[in-house]
């Protein structure tokens, strides 16, 4: 149950961003069909098998990115796997893919060849740079179109002079995923005032370029972008990481200094900085912020993280753990407000996706499909009888 419920959704796409926006749907009640190709599936499943991965029994990025779904193994190189795909897209309420244009015009699952067949269709198309220009038709992934275009990889080393960031694994696909999810709920509600469906477009370059848009947007108006100092030269001592005794982080985010630097400077047991005219104003502290900053490694270094996150809560202080994946399994705070749920048919837990709405419960997430576990059971509410299904698989069509 839930706000989808009876949504008809085909997933057919892979690597992560397009299909984890199904992933979004099914968590609120739509039925998934994803389409994989016999044998290996979707690429994703291969992802934790890679060097430098981290090393489990479990297949933790196809358990994130297929939970709910129901997988049909179908061969789209042969005309007859694409007869069944439009049969189904003829059916469906959304179709999702992430396939390169020319491969959509080589199976023929273009808007133009699908929206003929169902004047209700949703088409979420979901592309490395954009449907238009010299570079429509390139191949992307979040690490290159998303993190490394949108410069975001050069800003976020901690001087001009570090080697560029690498991004994690999804880093950029999970926050695209959410706005082709946005695009395509969108689209439902116009199809709700106009009962016409529609093509909703969204690519991982601009996405980047939105995550990345408050210096996007000075570069836009062509601001000078100044160099930015290392942490032990920050411009500000009390918006700065620092280390703890047992080698773990906290960063800091005391914007009202005025207020809070007092407290600050008492819960940390060092009232005698207020005293200190090079900390006793605000225009002072930044000016001496390398020597504040000093000061400060020292003291935070004397006790380990645990100390500090007791002794800084609950007096208006603003601050942050700098988390470790580790530490997700046993955060209650993750827990109690669903961020972490568990799965219904297995003592696992996932990663709820990130939109909750009162009143609307999602469904207990399933775990993931193994490659065709559901592919006779689509194709006979597709309306293929046994033979024809028995057919299809002889011929290697399904799987």
């Amino acid at each position: 149950m839930g706000i989808f419920e009876g949504l008809k959704v085909i997933d057919c796409a892979s690597f992560i961003a397009a299909p984890s926006s199904a992933t979004a749907l099914s968590d609120f009640g739509a039925d998934v069909i994803k389409i994989e190709p016999p044998g290996a599936g979707d690429p994703v499943r291969n992802l934790p098998h890679l060097p430098g991965y981290p090393i489990s029994p479990h297949n933790y990025a196809w358990m994130l990115e297929g939970r709910n779904k129901k997988s049909l193994a179908l061969d789209l190189s042969k005309p007859e796997g694409q007869a069944v795909l439009r049969k189904l897209a003829a059916e469906c309420d959304v179709f999702i893919t992430n396939f390169p244009p020319p491969v959509r015009k080589k199976l023929g699952v273009t808007y133009k060849d699908l929206a003929p067949l169902n004047d209700r269709l949703i088409y979420a198309s979901f592309t490395g740079y954009g449907e238009t220009g010299a570079e429509a038709d390139k191949p992307g992934f979040d690490s290159n179109a998303w993190w490394a275009r949108s410069g975001l990889m050069d800003l976020v080393r901690e001087t001009d002079e570090t080697t560029p960031a690498r991004s994690m694994p999804g880093m950029g696909d999970h926050p695209c995923a959410m706005s082709l999810f946005a695009g395509i709920v969108t689209a439902l509600y116009q199809r709700e005032k106009t009962g016409k469906g529609t093509q909703v477009m969204s690519n991982l370059m601009v996405n980047g370029i939105w995550s990345n848009g408050i210096y996007a947007q000075a570069a836009l108006c062509g601001a000078t972008f100044q160099k930015r100092p290392p942490r032990d030269r920050a411009l500000n001592a009390v918006t700065c990481h620092y280390k703890c005794a047992d080698d773990r982080w906290i960063i800091l985010s005391l914007l009202n200094e005025e207020k809070q630097f007092p407290v600050f400077a008492k819960v940390i047991e060092r009232e005698d900085l207020l005293a200190d005219p090079r900390f006793e104003t605000k225009p002072a502290r930044h000016k001496h912020a390398p020597e504040l900053i000093a000061i400060l490694d020292k003291v935070f270094a004397t006790k380990p993280l645990a100390h500090w996150r007791k002794a800084l809560d609950g007096n208006g202080l603003i601050f942050g753990v700098v988390g470790i994946p580790q530490d997700i399994p046993d955060d209650e705070q993750m827990r109690v407000t669903e961020a972490v749920v568990p799965f219904a048919d297995s003592d696992l837990r996932t990663i709820n996706t990130p939109i909750f709405i009162e009143g609307a419960k999602k469904v207990q997430p399933r775990m993931a499909p193994n490659v065709g576990q559901h592919s006779d059971e689509v194709l006979a509410a597709a309306g293929f009888n046994a033979a024809e299904i028995a057919k299809m698989r002889a011929a290697g069509i399904v799987a």
